[in-house]
Parts: structure tokens; sequence; C-alpha cells
């Protein structure tokens, strides 16, 4: 048995191996090909007299989330149109094109090679004057690559923030990338490297800004948050029925097993304390067996993926993230547009957002039981909670739809001057 274990483990370190060395010439032939395209591509085309027009595609699991990023970009008055590839449905937006895959092809390669060879066809066919992808592996590479090709410039959305290349990737929920299973600091070089090749990087917050500048990447940065509709997320008028509410994808670097954790932490002062998770992922069976093991199942409420995310935040008191990272998230922002304080690990641009103190509270040891005392504080102290919740809302304004729709006005602006029959074209709209 003792021989089985030791080839069982060696066979392991020989599969990692061969991924991190695999992964690595990847990466090294991607640099090769895109030195060679930027010789050999065509020179960078200026928009016409309508504006930008702009490829995108990403992975996505909420149209909350689509809406929230593409319909500010899509209303500027820079922007032409702009193409979405994704197999997630994309609801109707005004000035946004979505392109899915032929089912054929994902029946033949797969959702994410489908989409990846639909957003290539796309970008030759229309040759867009931005193409960019949300997330870095792999939709960010392979727009670097599209433009170069097609004479356009390189946007990428860098909404998970440096998580999405520390340790190479291992932790950006990718599923070639997650197959390092240890961090591997060459490709973490690799890929932080590669942020320098975009035209334009927009972050969710200034801490990723600052971080790739520590690292000497000196690219044309952005801040540029998605945008909330105020008349979907308002303050509820009527009393909360719900003490905790946590919305997220059921999947690891959400730490959700953390949440849970707190929970039994606040039921040992407060027994009847009752959560809500909203969302949906391939650990929810997981975490249903640990709230039961924890003899918290009664006070949680796996709801699943909703819709209509406002509706059961209007429900709740306290909003908490237990991520072990994060930009700076959308549903973060719709809590607060919804008057709820929130609870949150210091992490990532969610700083950006919540003033510990103010409108909620930062937790920096990221255990159960400082989220817990932090909840505690806002459950038992009526004063203080109302004083946060209307602070909440008050922070969450700036990231109302139409001043996201100005600053997309000022990047476009910045990345290129603005013609003067573009000017002329945009004062008849």
């Amino acid at each position: 048995m003792a021989g089985v274990s030791t080839f069982a483990e060696f066979r392991n370190h020989v599969s990692h191996w061969l991924v991190h060395k695999g992964l690595r010439l990847f990466i090294s032939t991607y640099y090769a090909l895109l030195r060679l395209v930027q010789l050999c591509g065509p020179t960078t085309r200026a928009p016409g007299a309508q504006g930008y027009e702009i490829l995108l595609t990403g992975s996505f699991y909420s149209d909350n989330w689509l809406a929230a990023h593409l319909q500010p970009l899509a209303l500027s008055r820079h922007v032409a149109r702009v193409r979405i590839v994704s197999t997630w449905p994309v609801p109707s937006l005004k000035n946004v094109e979505a392109i899915c895959p032929p089912r054929w092809l994902i029946h033949t390669v797969g959702r994410v090679t489908a989409r990846m060879l639909t957003f290539v066809w796309v970008a030759f066919r229309t040759r867009p004057h931005i193409i960019g992808g949300f997330h870095l592996l792999l939709n960010g590479l392979l727009s670097v690559l599209l433009a170069r090709l097609v004479g356009g410039r390189a946007m990428y959305f860098c909404v998970g923030g440096p998580a999405e290349m520390l340790g190479g990737g291992v932790t950006s929920e990718n599923r070639l990338f997650e197959r390092l299973r240890r961090p591997d600091p060459v490709l973490e070089r690799q890929l932080i490297h590669a942020v320098s090749t975009f035209d334009i990087v927009i972050t969710m917050g200034q801490r990723a800004i600052d971080f790739f500048r520590q690292h000497g990447i000196n690219t044309e940065f952005h801040v540029v948050s998605g945008g909330m509709d105020a008349k979907r997320f308002y303050a509820s008028e009527t009393l909360a029925s719900v003490d905790l509410i946590l919305v997220a994808r059921l999947v690891p670097i959400k730490r959700i097993d953390i949440f849970l954790e707190t929970v039994r932490h606040v039921c040992n002062v407060l027994p009847s304390v009752t959560a809500v998770i909203v969302g949906d992922g391939p650990l929810r069976d997981t975490l249903q067996a640990k709230a039961d093991e924890l003899q918290v199942l009664p006070n949680i409420t796996f709801v699943g993926h909703q819709a209509n995310v406002e509706n059961w935040l209007r429900q709740a008191k306290i909003f908490v993230l237990t991520s072990q990272s994060e930009g700076l998230a959308l549903s973060l922002m719709e809590a607060m547009f919804c008057g709820l304080p929130a609870v949150v690990p210091n992490v990532g641009d969610l700083s950006e957002l919540v003033e510990d103190g103010v409108n909620g509270y930062l937790v920096n040891e990221h255990t159960p039981q400082d989220f817990a005392h932090h909840i505690l504080n806002l459950l038992t102290n009526h004063e203080q909670y109302v004083q946060f919740s209307q602070a909440a809302r008050t922070a969450a304004q700036r990231y109302e739809s139409s001043a996201i729709v100005r600053r997309w006005d000022e990047v476009i602006a910045h990345d290129h001057p603005v013609s003067q029959a573009m000017v002329s074209s945009y004062s008849r709209r």
C-alpha cells in the first residue's frame, strides 16, 4: 500500500509539473505571436463620425452584472455600438448587440471554445475600434491579439482585481489555470506583464491600479465601476424580515464557509438570527451540508440564483461578503443602494465604497469571530444601524448609472481626442 501511495504521489507531482511547464510555454508562445503580430499588423484606426464600435466578450453569470457594465458604456456619447459575444443570455440594452455562438458550434467544441471562435470571427468581420475582454484569462489575452490584427485598441476589464493573475492565475476561476493547484511565480510575472500590452485597462477601484504601478505597469488605467439603476435599487419603507444577506456565486473564492461559521457565532448571542444566501454554484450541496453540520441550517435559506435580487435585498438588514478576493463587488453596490450597511473583508477595492465605522465595517482578520462581532454591533444597536443605513445609501449614489455614463465619456475622450465631425454628430442627437 505504501508503494502504491508513493507512486500516486509521484504521478501527481509529475502531472502538476507538466501543467506548470505547459502553461508557461503557452504564455511564452503567446508573447512571441503577439510580437510578430505587432510588427506586421495594421495601424490603429480612428473612429468615424458616429463614434466607436466596440466588441467585447466574457463569462457572465448575472443579467444585472452584464447590464451594469455594458449599458453605461453603450450610452456614452462617444460610442456608436457595443457588440458582446456571450453564451449567457444578454438582456435587451440600448446600443448593445448580443451575439451568441451557434448551437451546433457549442455542441461540437463546448461553450467556451465556441464563444472564443465566434469572438474571433466577429472581430475580423466587423473590425471594431476597441476590442476588450472581461477578465484576463483568456478573454483579455485574446482581445490584445485580435486588436493588433484588425487595427483596433485593446481593452481589459480587470473586474476581479490582481487576484486574476496572482499565483499565476491559480485562483482566477479559469478552468485551465486552476489546474496549477499551487502558485507559480514565473506565470505570475508573465501575467502581470501581460497587463502592459493593453491600450486601456479598466479597474473597479484604485487599489488595483496601485498594485500594477508598483509592479512597473505603465499602461493607461481608468477606474470605472458598474452603474446602478436607481429605479430598481432603493431602500424599503417596510421593516426587514431577514437579518443577513449574502449575494454571490457558490464557488471557493467567495469563502461562504466562513459566512456559515459567522452565522453560528451570531446564533450564540442571537439564536433567532436569520440569513439568506442568494446565488448558485458547484458548492451548493457542500455548503448546505456544512450548514447542517454547524446546526445553522434552520437559520439560513439558500434561494439560488434570483433575477429579482433587489427584492431580496429590500427584505434584509445587513449585507455580508466573506470573499477571499474581490474587485468592487456589484452586489455590494446594489445592497448599499438599498440602504444596507455592509460587513465585508478588507480586500480588493471594497474599501472604495465601504467606509469602516461609517456605512459598514471592513473586516481585517477574516475570521468568523471578527465578522460576527461587527454584525452583532449593528443588530443590537438600532441608532447606529439607522445611521449606517443612511450613510450606505448616500455613498452608493456616486455609482448611479448616469454618473458612470459620464465617466465613460471622459475615458473614451481621453483615449482618443474627439474629432470635429464627431462633435457635430453628437450635437444633433
